[in-house]
């Protein structure tokens, strides 16, 4: 899988380079922008922030290649329309989308879609087109529709009769059996428990968390708190958009092509809330605040007890194995370097969400992926073995998704 992923890495970067820009790439990593204002503006967060950029980009990418054929549709059936306008449609898709995600953003909505219209002349071709993205966002829809997001949640905790146990339910308990993204199932690249508890390599990963993620550690460098304090779950969910929308303002290329980038790397990350999910509450292995508050009691000689331990993260309300992060990681870094290489040839930013002065820098997309994994152990609220697992299954999803979805029709 790994050559034939580099392969097709290579063969991309070959069709990107000397294919004609036949339409305004950037038209997408406007709607990026909209979108996520829009989510955020209507508090859509965590797992369907993650399912709702999905749906605009899918939409979009299969507007667009019901008017130009360039690659394999997601969703939409209809027959193709080459006389339509290609912009004119991937706009209406995403407009079409979010008005029935934010209903009471509509006016930040119609606005975009004015601006994205703006540049498109009047006529048969933009009627046609707007038509057509309409219908594509409710193809969308309709295959969203019944895909287990919005079952009840009947998380059971577990106890004893009479006996307390928290009674903040765990985030998004149903997402563990939703319906991934192209994949054959949320189980599909289900990973192998974590570590036995007596073993050598859970021991090395407790004493490290233990060591570096406690909320009163002395051996965390100031660089590693600042980066802690950064990467909160708002910044992890925009830095990978922020990152995808640089690398592709980078160079010029398709309507169709940009379309696809964000697309892949959309279905990935809400296919990484599926899959992880699936795996958090198949193991529901404990969290490192837990863990080394009853070190004691794990059969393992090699961890010691810390009564007060307590993390520098607040710990997230769902299980910890595998990394959520690790799995975006891998998704975010395969699908990226998937398009632009490993050395793409400009310096990554992230700005924070809140104050966008406060930034991070990177060399490569490699280097953003592995500081939002390592900030899991600075912050004590996730184990190394779980990061390295995670990141695996990131790498396995989007190497499937590549060779799956979305391809070349010719």
């Amino acid at each position: 899988m790994k050559h034939r992923t580099a392969a097709l890495g290579l063969a991309l970067a070959v069709v990107l380079a000397l294919a004609p820009v036949t339409a305004r790439a950037d038209l997408v990593t406007d709607w990026n922008k909209t979108a996520i204002d829009v989510l955020r503006a209507a508090k859509i967060g965590g797992n369907p922030f993650s399912r709702a950029l999905a749906m605009v980009h899918v939409a979009m990418a299969d507007a667009v290649n019901s008017v130009e054929g360039h690659y394999t549709r997601y969703v939409a059936a209809m027959p193709p329309a080459p006389s339509a306008s290609s912009p004119a449609a991937a706009a209406a898709a995403a407009r079409a989308i979010l008005l029935r995600l934010a209903p009471a953003q509509k006016a930040m909505i119609d606005e975009a879609f004015a601006a994205s219209l703006k540049s498109v002349p009047d006529g048969a071709a933009t009627d046609e087109g707007i038509a057509l993205g309409e219908k594509v966002a409710a193809a969308v829809l309709a295959d969203r529709a019944e895909d287990g997001t919005s079952v009840p949640d009947t998380y059971r905790p577990v106890t004893t009769p009479g006996v307390w146990v928290p009674t903040t339910p765990p985030l998004f308990a149903q997402y563990a059996r939703a319906k991934p993204w192209v994949l054959k199932g949320a189980d599909q690249f289900r990973p192998g428990p974590p570590p036995a508890l007596a073993s050598a390599v859970y021991a090395r990963d407790y004493n490290e968390t233990k060591t570096l993620g406690g909320a009163k550690s002395t051996a965390r460098t100031a660089e590693q708190t600042a980066a802690v304090t950064f990467w909160s779950q708002d910044n992890l969910s925009l830095g990978w958009q922020q990152a995808a929308r640089q690398l592709v303002g980078s160079q010029k290329m398709r309507l169709a092509d940009s379309a696809r980038i964000f697309a892949l790397l959309t279905m990935a990350v809400a296919n990484t809330f599926i899959t992880d999910w699936d795996a958090k509450f198949t193991y529901n292995f404990w969290r490192p605040v837990t863990a080394i508050r009853n070190g004691d009691n794990d059969g393992n000689d090699g961890t010691e007890r810390d009564p007060g331990w307590t993390p520098l993260n607040a710990t997230p309300m769902h299980p910890e194995y595998p990394s959520q992060a690790a799995i975006i990681a891998g998704a975010g870094v395969t699908i990226l370097e998937a398009f632009f290489g490993k050395s793409h040839g400009i310096e990554i930013f992230v700005s924070d969400s809140a104050d966008p002065k406060l930034e991070r820098r990177f060399k490569n997309v490699a280097a953003l992926g592995q500081e939002v994994m390592d900030v899991r152990i600075w912050g004590g609220i996730h184990f190394r073995n779980s990061l390295e697992t995670g990141n695996d299954m990131g790498k396995k999803i989007a190497s499937y998704m590549l060779a799956n979805s979305l391809r070349p029709t010719q």
